[in-house]
């Protein structure tokens, strides 16, 4: 695949907001065409509706739910069917499953369902597809994968698994398809925001997590966005089953305590 081919044909999963929502908008601020998927109807999802409005010749919106495979592999065909061709899949859609190690079986169960399994049957049905065009997977993990805190599994145990997943799809899937992982950090999302309010004093919260941070801050979507695509790009050819980690410094630090 070569940028002169643009404009590419990028699928987003979890596309409706936070970091899905940046990586659309960035796709499409390059001149690319998106289509993208997430849980939420388009009448539940304003930043997808906003995108459509925006690039109404360049932006689909499909509401699928991740966790079930038959709608996956239906989104893939309706999508491949739409330009007659994927050159970018990434595979962004998740959530936090916070429950801990001693979970119930359901949150375990839907842990790897929505957080491992969704993106390895994503990346079986789209690849015919980017064969052809000799495409670019990226997989959205998280710092998770590799530190993470008290309380986040089963979470950040699926999100380890990615990284091998990365891995072998590169393998096995080279040369003709090029997979890489991201692993954002801590990322301004309204999600984060809405865990930030649940603090009696959320600005005071806000300023600790970002003193966590050697940079000096918290990350921006759109960050996200800007790595995945030069990663799609042929700038990045050579960047293959890895994962990258953008967080700021945050796993740098050894220490986790008042004043990091």
């Amino acid at each position: 695949m070569t940028d002169s081919l643009s404009p590419r044909v990028v699928l987003v999963t979890g596309a409706s907001q936070g970091i899905g929502h940046a990586i659309a908008q960035t796709f499409l601020e390059h001149g690319d065409i998106v289509i993208g998927c997430a849980h939420s109807p388009i009448d539940n999802a304003p930043f997808a509706r906003a995108l459509l409005a925006r690039y109404p010749e360049r932006f689909f919106y499909y509401s699928v739910d991740v966790t079930q495979t038959a709608q996956i592999a239906q989104f893939v065909s309706e999508a491949e069917s739409l330009f007659g061709r994927i050159d970018v899949v990434v595979s962004n859609a998740g959530k936090n499953v916070f429950r801990g190690i001693d979970c119930a079986e359901s949150d375990w169960s839907h842990n790897f369902d929505l957080n491992l399994r969704s993106h390895w049957f994503l990346a079986k049905c789209a690849r015919g597809a980017l064969q052809k065009s000799q495409g670019v997977i990226l997989v959205i993990t998280s710092n998770h994968a590799f530190s993470t805190m008290p309380g986040c599994a089963p979470y950040n145990i699926s999100k380890r698994a990615l990284l091998s997943l990365v891995q072998s799809l590169t393998i096995e899937w080279g040369p003709a398809i090029r997979t890489v992982g991201i692993a954002p950090g801590f990322i301004d999302t309204d999600g984060n925001q809405a865990w930030f309010d649940s603090h009696a004093n959320p600005q005071a919260v806000r300023e600790k997590t970002i003193k966590k941070h050697p940079v000096g801050r918290i990350g921006e979507p759109g960050e996200v966005g800007e790595l995945c695509l030069f990663l799609a790009s042929d700038k990045a050819g050579f960047i293959a089953g890895t994962t990258i980690v953008m967080d700021g410094g945050r796993s740098a630090i050894m220490q986790d305590d008042d004043d990091a």
